[in-house]
């Protein structure tokens, strides 16, 4: 058995495969969703297992993805941070970066560092760009600056000295001593964390790392511990946000690596099932209770990126966080996501969610404040008698005063509000789609829209049509896809370095020396966890850049070392997706190669995608009845409902429907056509 766990910020998903060996060894497909339970986020994991009937004695594979990293760097709740950097180069996190968001705005205030001047300590030591030292490392310094942390209740310690990405000695040697002179504390370095340059992004990644070091760990420790204590023999993994698994060591070590496991796990499902039914270019959007997430999928690839942010916005400039990360764009736009009016009498919805508890206002929880799904349940998308399921019925006469409330303050009628509020939801995810595709150079037009999570289906096909899209899936199992993506992603290890080279054949020995180098630690690494190095399968990618050019852009190379004759391809590959995202290339201009990327995997087995058999019964055997849906400018329109169980491969429909099951509400717009392909997914043709 097979199973995998997503904890999002209101539901923690379940999906389990289990080998029926009676028929066969077909694979059996499993789904359950239970309350989040922050902040003991493993019960909630506990809880879903429990709910689904499993022992986890009989589980084989265990792969788990979480926000708890996200979570305390956002609510700021982790540990008492201290920072250990180059003498003179204190203030760094300060300073930060001369660019911003909004340049008129006046009013602009940078945002205060994780860690605190006070708690910001200088050593001396220095090295040049080439990793010579200049100054020796004054390790006698060190016991006056522990006795400071220790009195002011330190509890996890950042190390990033100047050029470490280089020569990583002396950070080395000051993790050795610390560890020497007190050894309760946690201590990251940022060449255990990130070896590219750029001294700011450095240091703000390992300081959050850091931040985040004790919190994770703990939470990672708790869940082993209690999956342990259930039964469970399998070791668990954990999802990355770089697009694969890690062994809980792994994930310790390196805990910021989570920051977007759940995401990427989605993304990786996305490309999964696009390879099944040959969809190679997919937009995906993942609709949950909190937010919105999308990628583009290209040629049956994701793009990964480090140079990722938190706290982002149009005015913020948000904190960098350089680890591989799937190039995601997320915003505050989910089935929680509460509407608001602001000082002008403008509608907003988002970024606050009502959460799990106490929930949307149709929950009966004491949710007062109007959520997109509340509107979704006033314009008759989602039925009063199926909701969640039938778990729980809704309390309509809380939700039917909430947006009589909103109405009397907006004007108009509590339909209009719910109108408007679902408007303003497809108008921010559709602005998040354009940030993954219109912006970065690609037609959305040439993409097939996937949606999953719990609202995923109920947006999908609007934002299609708004965007000039020809088709739309909604996966099988779509509201636990992204714990579905887990269980088809393998072992992944990410190896990062700067070094500036000229993409010339005089550079080829020391540039394949450096690949050849970091090759052989990602062996050694997945040697020292069980895994022999000839299982280990790498993929090399480099950051590119014009001579002089101050940013870069990642290709793969498609090959493990580099000869003269692949030169050429691959400098044609960087103009093209030079000109690509920022439409010019400078094809007389000398290519430098100034990061090295080096991505180990290790493939673990995975069920093929299951086809779903036929029973023979038709369409009017599927029919639940019909209810009054509003269609934004239709209006009303009585549309047929169907028993999303029991649809079968061939059937299609005719919008005005809706499509649905105990997780799932597929909304079929008037004149469209929706039908179950042989895997179980429904194609929406627009």
């Amino acid at each position: 058995m097979r199973v995998a766990t997503d904890v999002g910020g209101t539901f923690t998903d379940l999906v389990y495969f289990k080998v029926d060996e009676d028929k066969g060894g077909v694979s059996i497909v499993g789904v359950e969703k239970s309350d989040t339970t922050p902040p003991n986020f493993e019960q909630g994991v506990l809880n879903v297992i429990q709910k689904a009937g499993l022992d986890p004695k009989q589980f084989d594979f265990f792969a788990h993805g979480c926000t708890v990293v996200i979570n305390a760097l956002l609510s700021r709740n982790g540990a008492k941070t201290a920072l250990i950097t180059t003498r003179g180069f204190r203030d760094v996190l300060e300073i930060a970066r001369g660019n911003r968001p909004d340049l008129f705005n006046f009013r602009f205030k940078k945002p205060e560092p994780f860690v605190p001047r006070y708690l910001r300590y200088e050593v001396s030591e220095r090295m040049d760009p080439y990793g010579d030292v200049i100054t020796p490392l004054a390790l006698d310094e060190l016991p006056a600056i522990v006795e400071d942390m220790k009195a002011n209740g330190v509890e996890s310690v950042a190390i990033c000295l100047l050029h470490s990405y280089v020569n990583p000695s002396h950070e080395k040697a000051i993790v050795d001593e610390l560890h020497r002179l007190w050894p309760e504390v946690s201590v990251i370095a940022s060449v255990d964390v990130n070896r590219e340059w750029r001294e700011y992004e450095r240091t703000s990644t390992v300081a959050l790392s850091a931040y985040v070091y004790p919190v994770a760990k703990r939470y990672l420790q708790l869940l082993e511990d209690k999956l342990a204590e259930s039964g469970m023999g399998a070791a668990p993994y954990i999802m990355q946000s770089s697009g694969g698994i890690a062994t809980v060591k792994a994930a310790k070590q390196n805990p910021i690596t989570m920051i977007e496991s759940g995401p990427a796990s989605g993304v990786l499902g996305a490309i999964a099932l696009g390879h099944a039914i040959g969809e190679p270019n997919i937009l995906a959007l993942d609709i949950g209770g909190t937010t919105a997430k999308c990628a583009l999928i290209e040629n049956h690839t994701a793009k990964v990126t480090t140079e990722y942010k938190i706290e982002h916005t149009a005015t913020n400039p948000g904190y960098p966080i350089h680890t591989p990360v799937f190039e995601i764009v997320e915003i505050g736009n989910g089935g929680g996501s509460i509407a608001w009016i602001d000082e002008g009498g403008k509608l907003h919805v988002g970024p606050v969610s009502a959460g799990a508890f106490p929930g949307p206002v149709a929950y009966g929880q004491g949710g007062t404040e109007p959520t997109t799904t509340d509107a979704q349940l006033v314009s008759g998308r989602i039925g009063q008698d199926f909701f969640r399921g039938g778990e729980i019925h809704p309390d309509m006469d809380a939700v039917n005063g909430a947006f009589q409330r909103l109405s009397s303050q907006l004007g108009g009628e509590p339909i209009d509000v719910a109108r408007g509020i679902i408007r303003l939801a497809n108008a921010n995810m559709e602005n998040a789609l354009k940030l993954v595709s219109v912006n970065k150079g690609h037609d959305p037009r040439d993409f097939t829209l996937m949606a999953f999570g719990g609202g995923g289906a109920m947006h999908a096909v609007e934002l299609a049509e708004q965007m000039g899209m020809k088709k739309v899936i909604i996966p099988n199992n779509s509201s636990v896809f992204s714990a579905w993506g887990m269980l088809m992603t393998d072992l992944r290890r990410d190896l990062l370095q700067t070094k500036a080279l000229p993409m010339t054949p005089l550079a080829l020995p020391d540039i394949n020396a450096l690949f050849d180098e970091m090759i052989a630690q990602l062996r050694t690494e997945y040697e020292a966890e069980g895994f022999a190095g000839d299982k280990v399968r790498v993929e090399l990618f480099t950051d590119l850049r014009y001579e002089g050019q101050e940013h870069a852009v990642k290709l793969p190379l498609g090959v493990e070392r580099i000869a003269a004759d692949d030169l050429p391809r691959i400098i044609d590959d960087f103009h093209a997706a030079h000109e690509r995202e920022y439409t010019l290339s400078h094809k007389d201009s000398e290519v430098q190669i100034v990061n090295f990327h080096a991505v180990g995997w290790v493939p673990v087995n995975r069920p093929d995608v299951a086809r779903v058999a036929k029973t023979g019964r038709t369409i009017e055997q599927v029919k639940r009845g019909a209810r009054d849906v509003d269609f934004q400018d239709t209006g009303f329109v009585s549309s047929t409902v169907y028993d999303l169980d029991k649809f079968e491969p061939e059937m299609s429909v005719v919008g005005p429907a809706i499509i649905e099951n105990k997780t799932t509400t597929i909304v079929v717009l008037p004149g469209k056509t929706a039908a179950m392909d042989d895997f179980g997914n429904i194609i929406v043709t627009l």
